[in-house]
């Protein structure tokens, strides 16, 4: 006789349920051009299929204003990663590249942490990472990276203004974040920008 493995609920692997609407935040955009380090991040907040708030703030400075960081996905979760990445900061601290991947390794193995669904991007003046629950840690090649459901969208954008236009990277990062507005439905133009 066949056994029959036990069926458990996706609340209990800390998925939401398919009845339940997850809080999003979406698209967050770093560019690193001549020794500016620009992050932008648009304001929607989406539960389910409703904007519910236009002027989100997704982005944070960190450790004695040196550090950005801007997050997608789960707003709540992002919350609690912000904190725990304040936390290794300051315990190295300020050192990102060391932070970055003592977070990813809790993310990973941590009970409580690895169910959180979110990415991270964070920055200071010499480095950029991208952080996810898999225990990733990269280091874009171009000095662009996006997250977020507009993130592919901003990205190409930003990619495509380095390589053919002189823009500094505030002014990269504005035009991008616009064209991803237009384009994704889970982001909007009203963009925060913060410069290292």
């Amino acid at each position: 006789m066949k056994k029959s493995k036990p069926v458990t609920s996706p609340i209990e692997h800390g998925a939401a349920s398919p009845t339940t609407p997850r809080i999003r935040s979406t698209t967050v955009l770093c560019v690193r051009r001549e020794g500016a380090v620009v992050m932008a991040g648009d304001g929607q907040v989406t539960l389910g299929e409703s904007v519910i708030k236009h002027g989100a703030k997704k982005i944070r400075r960190l450790y004695q204003e040196k550090i950005l960081a801007g997050f997608a996905g789960s707003t709540a979760d992002a919350f609690s990663l912000f904190s725990r990445f304040e936390a290794k900061l300051d315990q190295y601290h300020g050192n990102l590249g060391r932070a970055a991947v003592e977070l990813a390794k809790d993310w990973r193995t941590d009970k409580f942490l690895r169910h959180l669904e979110a990415l991270l991007l964070v920055s200071d003046k010499e480095q950029t990472f991208l952080l996810s629950g898999n225990g990733d840690v990269i280091e874009p090649d171009t000095g662009i990276a996006a997250i977020g459901s507009g993130g592919p969208f901003a990205q190409a954008a930003a990619q495509a203004l380095a390589d053919h236009t002189q823009l500094t990277a505030r002014l990269i990062a504005e035009e991008a974040m616009k064209i991803a507005g237009r384009m994704c439905i889970f982001t909007n133009d009203k963009i925060t920008i913060e410069e290292l």
